[in-house]
């Protein structure tokens, strides 16, 4: 039986009578996406035609997910708020910790000493609260929601920006920042603006050495970093059809490096296959219950152009291997144009290691394609050229290929296999000699290749590719190898070539698992005390923000001008820094030590306008806040780009950090300001943005009469005397307002439960 079937039941015994609700309102066929979130809506009261892109909607998720790296401070909020229990079904993932040095076993023993702390603290937090704990080892969050939560037609929260991944069950599954998931687990609403919608018609079949991540690669390559934005992407078609659901899942789970607020694909036969593969019989007999209302009107995908903002049309028989990088995601090249575009760009040709796993393909399906290439290199006598490493999805994933000997088959050719748990593509990867900044060039199975992200080093070229090309470019050893057309030179010089992948979509033998890792919450947690040693680096209990004092921002400083992308990598890295993100104070440390200064081409390097001298970002920015003076971060377009990190957002409000002026926001990043009381500007004119000076003191002037859709005022005070002065826009509704002036959305919330 599956978890939580009672509110699955629940949800689709409602899910007909609010759809057909909706349908009047609209007078019109509806999609998926439209299903979906109208059958969510936190008051069914407040239904009207709601406006793509500008109406702020008020919704009710049917659970929450957290990983630990998130979780921690999440939590540490939520005991804040004064509940006893979590409203909906909510769950924990220790999966972030982990450090892929050595191998499995030696790697998730390592974590448990360093990391015992923190893992306790979750365990008795989830105890109390009444929330599932998926102790260390158990998997990737995304890869054991799949197999054990997600559910078609549901709406999930989770604080992790690939939470997406469940779209690939058929659910509107979005990334949120931890004041958000707060708000669900203590029974308010959880508010969205209501999402434009791109509509993907997929065509024709894959086939040969093309696979499901190459259909997100090419989408990346189309709609760019941030071109997915506010809206939600929703595939269709015939080759959708054709899709197994967890290349569904790596589709959704990838939408994530366009700006999406999540990605989603109708119910259907594959769905069915893996929820009864995965022992949720009882899910999948409810969902063909009601079948129709899980997934678009049929009149909606065949005239697609009316109902969707935007249309792409993708044939899968004709889509080719990509592989997209480096340095960013949406760097889209075809494998049959890689050899072009690395001489042209001076990119490393030798690929020094080839990694497989992760969150984004680490299904069987995934892993026994890749398999039948290893067991290709034994027969033809190829051995591995360059470093090889699988990172299991699940310990039931790890259990199962283990059991069927793919395993074995890789180990055959040199490679070796990490911990269930995130790993290389956060971060968590002690690679030898990373620390020499050498150029030099990986290739991927992940979701993310921003310089440093996986090793550490900015002069690792990272490119994502699907699992089955990374493992053919690791035997061949060189990135413009074209398994569909070159040879190799195998142990006894002779010329062979790689067939195509095979695989199978689930196994034939089915899952298995001995210990899944779960850990179910205390009947009764009223009991439990959550402990927390004061003097602890790694955790500490949080003191409330202090609420908007009533007066404009008058003498603030210039911290920091940031130049081009400044993703939440930048912002608050991860890596190393994961070990204190239960502890505000000590992960502030690392606020904006990756984002380059405008007026020296510097990282870490600002002028402290105090001294005169430059000094690193959070030291400066300590200074002022020991004086008390406010500051400004100014950035560039699509700033907080990447992970749902809260820390980017509470580190500069701890700090002292008043507003921040950008081109553009990502959403989530944008989203997590507001909720901790912060502002959350941009330019009305981006030219602008060549007006701020390094020595200027800046006035925000407007606050007293801060409403949605009013614009701000800023004055810059340059250091010569001169000023200058300019409108600037926001979002803010009059919620989130609210949240602003009470310092954040968590202590309005606690208000709100005390009064």
């Amino acid at each position: 039986m599956a978890f939580d079937i009672d509110m699955i039941k629940a949800v689709y015994a409602r899910m007909g009578d609010r759809i057909e609700a909706a349908r009047k309102v609209l007078n019109r066929p509806l999609t998926l996406t439209e299903k979906i979130l109208y059958s969510h809506l936190y008051d069914q009261a407040s239904l009207e035609e709601f406006k793509r892109g500008g109406s702020y909607v008020e919704f009710a998720p049917d659970r929450v997910a957290m990983q630990d790296a998130t979780a921690q401070m999440a939590l540490l909020q939520f005991m804040q708020a004064g509940k006893k229990k979590a409203a909906v079904p909510s769950t924990v993932h220790a999966d972030h910790l982990i450090l892929a040095k050595e191998g499995a076993d030696k790697d998730l023993q390592e974590a448990l000493n360093k990391n015992n702390e923190v893992y306790n603290f979750l365990s008795s937090v989830c105890n109390k609260y009444g929330i599932g704990f998926w102790k260390p080892g158990a998997g990737i969050i995304h890869q054991v929601i799949l197999e054990n939560y997600a559910f078609p037609g549901g709406m999930m929260i989770g604080t992790d920006s690939h939470t997406v991944n469940a779209g690939g069950l058929g659910m509107i599954a979005i990334g949120v920042g931890g004041a958000d998931a707060v708000d669900v687990m203590a029974g308010m609403p959880w508010e969205l603006k209501f999402p434009k919608l791109i509509g993907v018609k997929l065509t024709g079949k894959l086939n040969g050495w093309a696979a499901p991540k190459d259909v997100i690669l090419k989408v990346a390559g189309i709609l760019t970093v941030k071109g997915g934005t506010g809206c939600v992407v929703e595939y269709f078609g015939e080759g959708a059809e054709s899709l197994s659901c967890t290349g569904k899942g790596t589709i959704c789970n990838m939408g994530a490096e366009i700006g999406a607020t999540t990605s989603t694909f109708g119910y259907d036969d594959s769905m069915e296959r893996y929820l009864r593969a995965t022992n949720r019989d009882d899910v999948a007999d409810a969902a063909n219950e009601i079948r129709e209302h899980l997934t678009a009107d049929q009149e909606v995908y065949e005239n697609p152009e009316k109902y969707f903002d935007q249309l792409i049309e993708i044939n899968l028989s004709e889509l080719e291997p990509h592989l997209n990088g480096p340095f960013t995601p949406d760097r889209a090249t075809p494998i049959s144009k890689m050899a072009e575009e690395a001489k042209k760009n001076d990119w490393p040709t030798k690929v020094e290691v080839g990694l497989i796993g992760s969150c984004t393909n680490s299904s069987y399906e995934d892993i026994s394609r890749a398999a039948s290439l290893a067991e290709q290199a034994v027969e033809k006598n190829l051995k591995a050229k360059a470093q090889f490493t699988i990172t299991p999805g699940s310990e039931q994933v790890r259990y199962t290929i283990e059991r069927d000997g793919f395993i074995d088959t890789f180990n055959k050719i040199g490679a070796s296999v990490f911990a269930n748990a995130c790993g290389p593509c956060i971060g968590q990867w002690e690679r030898p000699g990373a620390e020499k900044g050498e150029k030099n060039t990986i290739v991927h199975s992940f979701n993310r290749n921003f310089a440093k992200r996986a090793d550490g080093n900015p002069n690792t070229h990272a490119f994502v590719a699907s699992p089955e090309l990374v493992t053919a470019l690791a035997i061949a050893g060189d990135l413009t190898f074209n398994p569909m057309k070159d040879k190799l030179v195998n142990e006894n010089g002779e010329e062979v070539m790689l067939d195509p992948p095979k695989g199978f979509e689930l196994p034939p033998k089915g899952f298995d698992v001995d210990d899944p890792g779960f850990q179910p919450p205390a009947e009764d947690g009223s009991s439990i005390e959550v402990i927390v040693n004061p003097d602890s680096e790694r955790l500490q209990l949080l003191t409330p923000f202090e609420p908007w004092d009533g007066n404009d921002y008058i003498g603030l400083k210039l911290l920091i001008k940031v130049k081009g992308k400044c993703t939440t990598d930048h912002i608050s890295m991860a890596g190393p820094w994961l070990r204190y993100r239960g502890h505000l104070d000590n992960i502030s440390n690392n606020l904006l030590i990756g984002a380059v200064n405008y007026f020296n081409g510097a990282t870490n390097l600002v002028k402290n306008q105090l001294t005169g001298e430059y000094d690193a970002v959070p030291k400066v920015q300590r200074a002022y806040k020991e004086k008390g003076i406010g500051t400004v971060i100014v950035g560039d377009h699509n700033y907080g780009e990447g992970s749902s990190r809260e820390h980017a957002a509470m580190e500069p409000r701890h700090l002292g950090v008043k507003a921040v002026l950008v081109k553009s926001f990502a959403r989530i990043h944008e989203t997590n300001l507001k909720k901790q009381g912060m502002l959350a500007l941009t330019f009305a004119d981006e030219a602008d943005y060549d007006k701020v000076q390094e020595d200027d003191t800046i006035d925000i002037v407007g606050l007293t009469e801060f409403a949605p859709g009013k614009q701000l005022t800023i004055i810059l005070h340059h250091a010569d005397g001169s000023e200058d002065s300019f409108k600037v826009n926001h979002t803010y509704n009059e919620k989130q307002i609210e949240w602003f002036r009470a310092g954040s959305a968590l202590n309005l919330i606690r208000l709100q439960n005390n009064s």
